[in-house]
């Protein structure tokens, strides 16, 4: 199904609207009980100018409900401003439309599609350009912040212009069917699986400890630690050290001293000879 069948010329450019304003929604926050509501009201506005164009009172009475407090993760947001349109436009049409039936289905959206949008964006999308960045960065490559931005955003753009029409084609239906044939668990179950998968594999490959120490052998070679600290369990230091700092963050100590106490541990160490 195209996205933008049945979707009339005025619409698609109401909607192309929409998408651009989406970019500022976390440019602005009104406190812990609105959060980014002023941020969606910009956004959806062209919706509100459009369908209540000749209803001041009904475009006030639409802005009125959006005040509440909106907070989704910015990738997917933009399902909900298009569903949300296409709502407000039933309620400009239909005079026993339930108009508060768009702000509990607004609000009933933000933890579900948080939970996908921060599944994939931020635990998988943003960890492999990250990696792909960081590997070029560390080479001394330009390429290394270009493809992160690359890697990152335009699956980000993309998404956020189609989840624009795909609410505003779909409807309220289209959240409905996919729980109803358990889509949703089986999409944030691969995108959690992924994220671990890919956090695994950037601990291996970028976080480094090589030992110099040795044990000296009167007229042969020193045993080198580091031998058999790998035949013992392949990347064992590394791996205690990711999984220190991920306790720390659990215990809620501030990220900055986690790295402050890394920074010093490896400046200790390569004083005293052992890296």
């Amino acid at each position: 199904m195209k996205l933008n069948e049945n979707i009339s010329k005025e619409d698609r450019k109401m909607l192309n609207g929409i998408f651009w304003r989406s970019f500022t929604v976390f440019a602005s926050r009104a406190g812990a009980t609105k959060a980014h509501a002023p941020g969606f009201i910009y956004s959806i506005t062209p919706a509100l100018n459009r369908y209540y164009k000749d209803d001041p009172e009904g475009r006030r009475e639409a802005m009125m409900r959006h005040t509440t407090w909106y907070n989704i993760t910015q990738n997917v947001g933009t399902f909900v401003m298009g569903l949300v349109a296409s709502m407000e436009k039933k309620n400009a049409q239909e005079k026993d439309f339930d108009a508060e039936s768009i702000v509990a289905l607004k609000t009933s959206l933000m933890g579900p599609l948080s939970g996908i949008g921060d599944s994939i964006f931020w635990g998988v999308i943003r960890v492999i350009a990250a990696g792909v960045g960081i590997s070029l960065a560390a080479q001394g490559s330009i390429l290394g912040p270009i493809l992160f931005l690359l890697i990152y955003n335009i699956p980000s753009i993309l998404t956020r212009y189609y989840l624009t029409y795909m609410g505003f084609s779909l409807g309220s239906s289209f959240i409905e069917k996919i729980y109803a044939n358990g889509s949703m668990k089986i999409l944030n179950k691969a995108a959690s699986t992924l994220g671990l998968l890919m956090i695994g594999s950037m601990t291996a490959s970028m976080v480094k400890f090589e030992s110099k120490l040795s044990v000296p052998i009167a007229g042969g070679k020193p045993i080198l630690i580091q031998t058999y600290l790998d035949q013992l369990f392949k990347g064992l230091i590394p791996l205690s050290i990711t999984l220190l700092c991920y306790w720390l963050l659990s215990k809620k100590v501030n990220v900055n001293w986690i790295l402050l106490g890394v920074l010093v541990l490896a400046i200790i160490l390569g004083l005293l000879g052992v890296v």
